[in-house]
């Protein structure tokens, strides 16, 4: 079966992002493993907000890829053939992962993790910790509710100041 990651960023004190949404923070002087990481996974799954700020960007972030937006609104047009909107996570998501295909990659935002989280959706956790303190914005782990337990399977440091832990999600019963 096919294995979701969540791949993300987060600030020193736990955000990934600022209350407005915006990622400024984030450093872009390094690549810390994101192209290995994109070339082995085919689908991208992520919060209708997490996608519409991806629209902001200069360039789409999750081109050459499926990507699956998950909306109350399921029924949202777009122009761009990769991506397809759905309002059943678990169900769709449980779905997915049964089908043939490489690693799938839970983009965020917030309140997607936490529901994936407590649906034992997810089975690994590559955190990229930024040595920044933001004292404010959108928490990584906003509605968790239940205890996730992680096994380290390696740790990255780079110049930057930058930790890139790699965890893969202990399944419990």
């Amino acid at each position: 079966m096919r294995k979701i990651k969540l791949f993300i960023a987060s600030s020193f004190d736990g955000y990934i992002a600022r209350e407005d949404g915006s990622v400024d923070w984030l450093f872009t002087d390094n690549d810390y493993g994101y192209l290995e990481f994109y070339d082995s996974i085919d689908i991208v799954l992520m919060g209708r907000k997490t996608y519409d700020k991806a629209l902001d960007f200069e360039e789409y972030p999750f081109k050459g890829k499926k990507n699956y937006v998950f909306s109350h609104n399921a029924s949202v047009k777009t122009k761009d053939k990769d991506v397809e909107f759905s309002s059943d996570i678990v169900g769709f998501v449980r779905h997915l992962i049964r089908l043939k295909g490489r690693d799938i990659w839970l983009v965020g935002g917030s309140d997607i993790i936490s529901i994936f989280l407590n649906a034992s959706l997810v089975d690994g956790i590559i955190l990229s910790i930024h040595p920044i303190v933001l004292t404010e914005g959108i928490p990584l782990f906003k509605n968790a509710q239940r205890q996730l337990n992680l096994k380290l399977l390696k740790c990255n440091s780079y110049e930057s100041g930058l930790i890139q832990s790699h965890y893969e999600v202990e399944k419990q019963d």
